[in-house]
């Protein structure tokens, strides 16, 4: 605490010192939206015939320094009115701005800019924003809109398989992205087995992702940073809104507490699969069967000061799978799920200083239980973190942006423990004989400096400890894997400890608005891993840490590309390349069956590389908009235990990949979309061969990944009608979104088995390879309301 006293005490009297020498002054304060009272977040803040500007941070402030004089201020953000400020400026002045939203919103570009030729003029590299009403625009699977499936449509970002709301970016595991919600990472983002994301759009303000060029504040993943912002609550007035569909059904009700002081918002969604088949299931053999997932988001935010705001978040997720079966007397449930809560708190120390201290709860678990007869059997698994974070943005100059803190995690993880019993007879491991403990910490600094008009430097470096403590037994194994000797941690004790520290660098050079090359590379560590045992993420998958056996996973990412704005900032357009190499690689061991035994003991460790071109071209003005993405990647994973030692292609591995995007506003009451998808086939491990052992059929396998499933593809297409209110209730807004997901019913491969016919001792045997697609043609309407 005595060290953050010197720090901000240093800051505030540098701040001082630069304005006193050169005789500026500081204009700061918020800009929200003028409807509702929410931070904008990327707004634009410019000097009227300058090339001076500044953008807010992501809680909507800014600050921008001057020398004495007049001047003519002009705030804007896409999708909103611009407004002007005459200012007189003679010394350090607060102003907050509001901008009214455009009446015309509909007409938005799906991927937001967040000021005029910023993808030119910034030194971001693979950053994507969208909210949730452009998001809502897009066809959807069942009519269920999902931002991570909208991501997917991202150059350089992979679906992990068909409907799936898993994805792979640049090479990397689904475990190497960080997923935020509210600063709150997200282990598991899965419902219905994965097959849509936990995130209700009408809870989301925006989502951000950062694939390229991980600036130094985000840190513990390899690949990129998805972060999610919940909406704060409008504290002008009540509203609501909602929707009706094929599976489920949301409400989001928010508010003023008090008048532009303090605002909530909650919002729920829940399917009623189970509801609808609940008179069938009940009438047969299967009573007791049935599936469902909901979620809740709840926040609430409030003003103390000119200086001070207080926000809390929270989500909970669940879903809930039962089977039984009478006939059998035979009873499983599995319910699984998030939870999250988020305390933050804004405080700015002077014009230039702004700070926020976030403390976060985070929690995931999976459970499975069993009961047939007189034996039972449960299976639980989880991770759950205590976070605490500090952030302090210190706006030096209008050309030094400096971002510095520091965060502290405290990990615990429970990995596939298992209990059960018979009569009297009951299998129970000693309490917390498998969780492991552990600390992590990160600390950076980075400097976003503007060192001329036409070159920008993006530099920061951060450090990332972890140590795993006790309680912890370390047993030492013979060459055959039998327990030689054991060495008992207490409670606290250090077991191993891991860090580095990650350099990151981003280049741009521009010779005017409109051209720019950019470069980075980036250095990441990540102590805590996912080991999948299949090709998709699931909720049996567990979270495992760096510990005496599992070193942390490293990356080198080096990257350039060229950027583009054309015809007015009509158009923007991009080429960018990668190259990335990953060490400590985990996979499971091969012939790997799940047991009681510590996971990590089946884990072999390796190296993978990366590298690919991605081309992005997006039109983000008229009637017309939209965007093509092209990928060429290579992945490549290389483990001493597997496929004879040799490089073989990652099961995420796709050479090509393309993306066509288009959306149409007809009129105020039609608007349609479409999406058009292509990739290479998914890379999978097949049997080359079938021989008779002891009268049994065995499979010889071939190298790993060595056979490619066919092509993907598909069409997907949406129309969005609002009729015209009525006059009597002009307060209420309803509309029908259409959807049709696959539209030619492609049969898209999603597994491949091999079915037996006839009998081997008389020769009539025969093995066929059988292709498994999920999803045919899937019309889909729901309805949406605002009040």
């Amino acid at each position: 605490m005595q060290t953050f006293r010197y720090v901000v005490t240093f800051l505030m009297a540098l701040t001082l010192c630069v304005a006193a020498k050169a005789q500026h002054y500081t204009i700061s304060g918020y800009v929200r939206d003028s409807t509702n009272g929410e931070s904008l977040p990327g707004a634009t803040v410019q000097v009227q015939g300058t090339g001076t500007g500044i953008q807010t941070n992501t809680y909507g402030f800014y600050s921008l320094s001057l020398p004495p004089g007049t001047y003519t201020i002009v705030y804007s953000f896409v999708g909103y009115e611009n407004k002007s400020l005459e200012l007189d400026l003679t010394g350090n002045t607060i102003r907050y701005l509001e901008l009214l939203p455009r009446s015309y919103q509909a007409k938005e570009v799906v991927i937001t800019a967040r000021q005029q030729h910023a993808h030119v003029k910034s030194t971001d590299m693979g950053r994507v924003e969208m909210s949730s009403r452009q998001v809502k625009k897009l066809p959807a699977l069942m009519g269920e809109t999902d931002v991570l499936k909208a991501l997917q449509l991202m150059p350089g970002v992979q679906a992990a398989g068909e409907g799936n709301a898993g994805f792979y970016v640049r090479g990397g595991g689904p475990d190497q992205n960080l997923i935020l919600l509210d600063e709150a990472p997200v282990y598991n983002t899965g419902h219905l087995f994965g097959f849509f994301s936990v995130f209700n759009a009408d809870a989301i303000k925006n989502t951000t992702l950062i694939k390229g060029g991980m600036p130094a504040n985000y840190g513990g993943r390899l690949s990129s940073v998805v972060d999610v912002n919940m909406k704060e609550g409008n504290n002008k007035t009540f509203q609501g809104e909602g929707g009706i569909g094929l599976i489920a059904s949301r409400l989001s009700l928010q508010g003023p507490l008090k008048k532009d002081k303090a605002s909530f918002i909650v919002s729920g969604r829940r399917t009623y699969i189970d509801l609808l088949s609940r008179p069938f299931v009940n009438n047969s053999e299967y009573r007791g069967t049935g599936y469902y997932f909901y979620d809740l988001n709840m926040k609430v935010n409030y003003i103390l000061s000119d200086n001070d705001r207080l926000y809390l978040s929270g989500y909970l997720g669940r879903d809930v799978f039962s089977f039984a079966s009478s006939n059998s007397k035979f009873v499983v449930k599995i319910p699984w799920g998030n939870s999250t809560a988020t305390l933050r708190w804004n405080h700015v120390f002077s014009s230039k200083l702004f700070a926020n201290l976030s403390l976060i709860y985070n929690d995931y678990k999976f459970q499975f239980s069993a009961l047939q007869n007189n034996f039972n059997l449960r299976l639980s698994s989880g991770i759950s973190d205590a976070n605490g974070k500090l952030d302090f943005d210190f706006y030096a100059s209008p050309r030094h942006h400096i971002k510095f803190g520091g965060n502290y995690i405290y990990h615990v993880f429970t990995p596939s423990t298992v209990t059960g019993g018979q009569d009297s007879t009951i299998f129970s491991p000693p309490e917390n004989a498998f969780k492991k403990y552990a600390h992590e910490v990160g600390a950076y600094v980075m400097d976003d400096w503007e060192i001329s008009p036409h070159l920008q430097l993006n530099a920061g470096v951060r450090f990332s400890g972890f140590m795993q403590i006790g309680p912890y037994t370390r047993y030492i194994r013979d060459a055959a894997g039998q327990k030689t000797d054991s060495v008992r941690y207490g409670r606290w004790r250090p077991v191993v400890s891991y860090g580095g520290f990650e350099p990151r660098l981003i280049l741009r050079y521009s010779w005017n608005d409109d051209n720019a090359i950019k470069a980075a590379f980036t250095r990441n560590y990540q102590f805590i891993h996912l080991v999948s045992n299949a090709g998709t993420t699931l909720p049996t998958d567990v979270w495992v840490p760096s510990t005496y056996r599992v070193r942390p996973q490293q990356s080198w990412q080096y990257s350039a590309g060229y950027f583009r704005s054309f015809k007015n900032n009509t158009y923007e357009a991009s080429i960018e390349t990668y190259y990335k190499l990953m060490y400590h690689q985990i996979e499971y061991r091969e012939g790997y069956t799940p047991s009681l035994s510590d996971p990590e003991l089946d884990f072999v460790f390796g190296k993978g590389k990366a590298y690919g071109v991605e081309v992005f071209v997006n039109k983000k003005k008229g009637a017309l908009t939209g965007w093509l993405g092209y990928t060429l990647a290579w992945t490549w994973r290389k483990f001493p235990q597997l496929n004879d030692g040799d490089w073989y292609p990652a099961k995420y591995d796709r050479r090509h990949d393309f993306v066509a995007v288009a959306t149409y506003e007809l009129n105020k009451r039609w608007t349609f979309s479409g999406v058009f998808i292509y990739g290479t086939g998914n890379t999978t491990t097949m049997p080359e061969q079938f021989y008779f052992m002891e009268g049994a059929l065995v499979q010889g396998y071939g190298k790993i990944n060595s056979y490619r499933m066919a092509p993907y593809n598909r069409l997907d297409l949406s129309a969005i009608y609002t009729p015209r209110p009525k006059r009597e209730n002009k307060r209420f807004q309803g509309s029908w979104a259409f959807s049709i997901y696959n539209v030619y019913s492609r049969k898209n491969p999603y597994f491949i088995y091999f079915d037996q016919e006839g009998k081997a001792v008389d020769g009539s045997l025969k093995v066929t390879a059988k292709q498994v697609s999920l999803f045919p043609i899937i019309p889909a309407v729901t309805y949406n309301f605002r009040f």
